[in-house]
This record gives structure tokens, C-alpha cells and sequence, in this order.
């Protein structure tokens, strides 16, 4: 029977976490961390649960005793935030190419500089070549159900890759929203114990973890991790499959909201689509044909599956809360532009930038961005390719 209750997302990752009761969750509680290890640790305190907790000396040893944790057979985890990730960034390569299910519970923060402690996804989108799956929340429930979701997607013998569940800093972390609770027996249930078949303590079967990989070996390494990506696909669906039967809630690589028979499309991550679906219902009741693709799943990155959704718009916008500084867009724009090429789409896109630092976007700014694809659709000419959306004037 589910549980009702009010929570923020960091209380509902927290709690997620307590039901999932992992091994090990080493973690730095303090700025640049969240509040989601101070609550594990109270409720490790309080006997709710008996996770081993390491508090070091900073994120990058955070990571790096994750990594052991896991290596040695552990179900393990860490949490923290926008320059703490930063700082764990070698640590990241490192339990991606090690093959190492383990997860890490990102609440998205832009990084400095200038210093700037609000959300944009900078951080984890500057780590979208590390190797590591990634999965992004709109709401305080997505985040919630993506965690309890996480091991079975990254422990899966086809996959065996970490895990990033990501969640928007303040707008959804520190907002509490209504949510939905699994019973813990349920969620136990779900995620089952963690048996690996190979870790560095087994003396039965003696392995190295982590050693130096001359030329001749690198690339099949590297190859390795990329067809682990790719069977990461299947299993995020069939995981997904099962949690709704346990949940009554659907997901997949992304949502599509009034997209069936849309003119006009936004493609976005994250706390802001929720904006987005305002703006749609209000031009809906305009008789105006605009619609939504909201990813869940940016790695492994659905291309074929977007490209595949959006075949029927005449213009799309893509969105990005992050920079990627070649001038040409941010990395969602490159990647689903890349995507539709690959396809060959016909379709009109524009790649946005917004909300950097936690810069607000409105029901008028998604009003405003339909405009501008309707005036796309129509002329044929896209005179703004690349745009900022909200600077002050």
C-alpha cells in the first residue's frame, strides 16, 4: 500500500537510501555536500539503519572510498553536489572503468565560477564523458523512485557501471512536494541483496582491482564500457517495467507530454519541464499544437528513440541548463542534434540556454520560445540557431 507523506527531495533520496540500506556510504558533510548524508547518518544513529558510515576529509576521498567500498564487494554510495563532484573527478574515471555498480545521489548545483551555490547542470553534465550512467528527475517523486531503481540498473551483470541520479539543487532538494512511498519490505523486495560474482575480498577467487593498463589492453577496456552503456539501454526499461508494477508509476528513457500530435516541441531535463507543461496547457487552450520531450535518461542517450519522437514536429527547441562553450550550444544541443542527423530529420532545431546560476524560468519564457518555433515553422528560417533565454536586458 503506498505511503503518502511530504517531503523534500533530499529527504525523499535520504529515505530512499534508509529502505535500500546499503553496505557502506562513505561521504564529506559539508558544504559543497546536501543534506542527504546528515540525514542517512541520523538515521544510522537512530538504529533505522545499519549502513556503515565513513565521514572523510573531503569529496574527492568521498568517491575514492566509495570506489574501495564497492571494489571490496559492497553495496555501496555517496552523495554530494555541484564542486564537491568536481572534485571527486578522477575518482569518477576510475569506478567507471573499474566496472563498479555503485551509485552517487548528485544534487545539481551550478560550478564556480563566479561563486554561485544554485541549480544548473553544469556539474553533472561536465562528467557526461566519465562513463557513468545518468538519470535526471522532474519532481521530488522521480528522484525518490529513481534511487530505489538505481542498483538494480547498475548491478546488472550486463552492466556493471556506476550510477548518477540527479535531482535539481534548491528547486526540487530543498522544496517539499507530495510524494508517494513504497512499504520498506517492498522496496527491499525490489532491490534484492547485492551477490557480486568477482570482488578484490574474495579469497576464493583472488582479482586485482585497478591496475595499470598498457596500450595493449586500454582500449578493449574502454570498448568494454561502452557495450555495458549500450546493454544499459534494455535494462533501464526493464527495471522500469518492473517498478511500475510495484508502483503504478511509469517511466522509460523520457516522458512525452501533449507530444502525440504536436507542431512545436521543447526537449529539456529536469524541474523545469514542469514549467513547460503550464505553458503547453495554456497554449493548448489556444488550440496551439505544442508539446514536450522531457529526457529522464541522458546516459546511456536514447538517440534513435528521440529522434525517433520528434520525427513529426515541424521545430524543435532543445534546452540546456548548462554551457558547453563551443559556440555552437550546450551538450544536449549537440547531442540531439547529432541524433536527428543521424536520423535524417528534417526537423528545425534551436538549442537554448537557461537558467544558469538558478536563473528563473517563467510560463512566459516557454510561451515566448513556442512563439519563436511557430515563426520557425512557418518562414523556414532560423535567424537564432543559439540563444541565451532570460538574460537581464
Amino acid at each position: 500500500m503506498a505511503i503518502r507523506e511530504r517531503l523534500s527531495g533530499n529527504e525523499a533520496v535520504a529515505l530512499a537510501i534508509k529502505q535500500i540500506n546499503p553496505d557502506v556510504m562513505p561521504a564529506f558533510p559539508i558544504t559543497p555536500s546536501t543534506e542527504i548524508p546528515q540525514y542517512v547518518a541520523n538515521y544510522i544513529a537512530n538504529g533505522k539503519m545499519d549502513t556503515e558510515f565513513i565521514p572523510v576529509e573531503s569529496e574527492h576521498s568521498s568517491m575514492s572510498a566509495t570506489v574501495g567500498a564497492s571494489a571490496a564487494g559492497a553495496r555501496a554510495l555517496t552523495a554530494t553536489s555541484s564542486c564537491g563532484m568536481a572534485l571527486m573527478w578522477e575518482e569518477l574515471y576510475v569506478a567507471a572503468s573499474n566496472r563498479l555498480p555503485l551509485a552517487l545521489a548528485l544534487v545539481n548545483r551550478a560550478l564556480s565560477g563566479p561563486i554561485n551555490i544554485n541549480c544548473d547542470h553544469s556539474d553533472s553534465m561536465g562528467a557526461r564523458d566519465t562513463g557513468w550512467l545518468q538519470i535526471y528527475a522532474e519532481s521530488n517523486q522521480e528522484a525518490y523512485d529513481n534511487m530505489i531503481q538505481a542498483f538494480r540498473i547498475s548491478e546488472h551483470k550486463d552492466v556493471m557501471l556506476p550510477i548518477m541520479i540527479c535531482q535539481d539543487g534548491f528547486i526540487t532538494s530543498h522544496a517539499v512536494m507530495n510524494i508517494e512511498l513504497l512499504e520498506d519490505n517492498v522496496v527491499k523486495e525490489f532491490v534484492g541483496e547485492y551477490e557480486p560474482e568477482h570482488y578484490l575480498l574474495d579469497s576464493a577467487q583472488p582479482i586485482a582491482i585497478g591496475p595499470y593498463a598498457v596500450s595493449n589492453y586500454y582500449m578493449e577496456t574502454k570498448m568494454g564500457q561502452r557495450t555495458a552503456m549500450k546493454n544499459a539501454k534494455q535494462v533501464i526499461l526493464d527495471v522500469a517495467k518492473e517498478f511500475e508494477a510495484i508502483s503504478g508509476r511509469h517511466y522509460g528513457f523520457f516522458e512525452e507530454y501533449q507530444l502525440e500530435d504536436a507542431e512545436y516541441a521543447v526537449l529539456i531535463i529536469g524541474s523545469a519541464a514542469g514549467t513547460c507543461k503550464d505553458a503547453i496547457d495554456q497554449l493548448r487552450a489556444q488550440d496551439k499544437k505544442v508539446g514536450l520531450l522531457k529526457l529522464r535518461v541522458f546516459r546511456p542517450f536514447p538517440a534513435e528513440e528521440i529522434a525517433a519522437a520528434v520525427a513529426h514536429v515541424k521545430a524543435l527547441a532543445i534546452m540546456d541548463r548548462s554551457d558547453s562553450f563551443s559556440g555552437n550550444g550546450g551538450p544536449l544541443g549537440a547531442e540531439v542534434s547529432q541524433a536527428l542527423y543521424n536520423a535524417h530529420s528534417d526537423v528545425k532545431t534551436v538549442n537554448y540556454i537557461y537558467g544558469l546560476g538558478g536563473r528563473d524560468i517563467r510560463v512566459e519564457d516557454f510561451e515566448d520560445i513556442y512563439s519563436r518555433l511557430e515563426r520557425i515553422a512557418e518562414t523556414g528560417e532560423v535567424t537564432d540557431q543559439f540563444d541565451y533565454i532570460g538574460l537581464r536586458k
